[in-house]
């Protein structure tokens, strides 16, 4: 089984906090000890915002920033490589192709931004894509997808079960409120409609959920499931 896992980097080091780092480590080893090959792309969070907040009011343009961005994201990767070890490739992979690489020859691929004006969630859509992930899990900090955005609708509901088409709908709509935060960006969105990749998004502030929904298919957060898809899979049910 191939998985891509997504971890926001406020998700993955709050605070720049070791223990969470430890966590997700232990997290993706074990993923390796039940058979899986694992990519791993991790976002800036909160330290990216701070930095790109800094050099916005030095001037910097919209692409400098995206790179500064890139450059947050990279050195979240590197914790996580620290964290783990031999299990993972010894630097962050900067394309598709390395880290498709790592994955082949048995290595933990761990992923920061790629290119300007593309979010970490892109990034690991079309990393999934690219090495025909049988799943892509975002561990973000909302448990799942939902109607409208929660933080601003009380009315918003969650979804258990959609597909990558009414994710796309979903993301549209909340992205059309300015300032309003989805769970996965719309280019997300688009390229697990167009790679038909089964996802699931869920709360990842736990880390042990990931690997619940990864080995077991068990979470509290949405299953994007392309139609035609069974309600299961296989691998769940045999324990690979």
């Amino acid at each position: 089984m191939r998985v891509v896992v997504s971890v926001g980097g406020s998700v993955l080091a709050p605070d720049l906090a070791h223990e969470r780092v430890e966590q997700y480590a232990d997290v993706i080893d074990q993923l390796v000890d039940a058979g899986c090959s694992v990519g791993v792309v991790v976002g800036g969070g909160g330290v990216a915002r701070d930095y790109i907040k800094t050099a916005r009011d030095l001037g910097a343009n919209e692409i400098e920033l995206d790179d500064i961005g890139i450059s947050v994201t990279r050195l979240n990767a590197q914790l996580l490589i620290a964290a783990l070890g031999d299990d993972a490739a010894p630097s962050p992979a900067e394309s598709y192709e390395e880290a498709g690489e790592a994955i082949r020859r048995g290595d933990v691929a761990i992923m920061g931004g790629v290119t300007a004006g593309q979010t970490t969630d892109a990034v690991s859509a079309a990393l999934a894509e690219y090495t025909n992930a049988d799943l892509l899990v975002y561990a973000t900090s909302v448990p799942g997808v939902f109607s409208a955005d929660p933080k601003t609708d009380d009315s918003a509901e969650r979804y258990d079960r959609i597909t990558p088409g009414e994710l796309v709908d979903a993301i549209a709509d909340i992205e059309m409120s300015a300032g309003s935060s989805a769970p996965v960006d719309l280019l997300a969105a688009k390229l697990i409609e167009r790679s038909r990749v089964r996802a699931i998004v869920l709360d990842g502030t736990e880390p042990t959920a990931v690997l619940d929904a990864v080995l077991r298919g068990e979470h509290d957060g949405t299953d994007i499931v392309p139609d035609g898809s069974e309600a299961g899979m296989d691998y769940w049910a045999e324990g690979e």
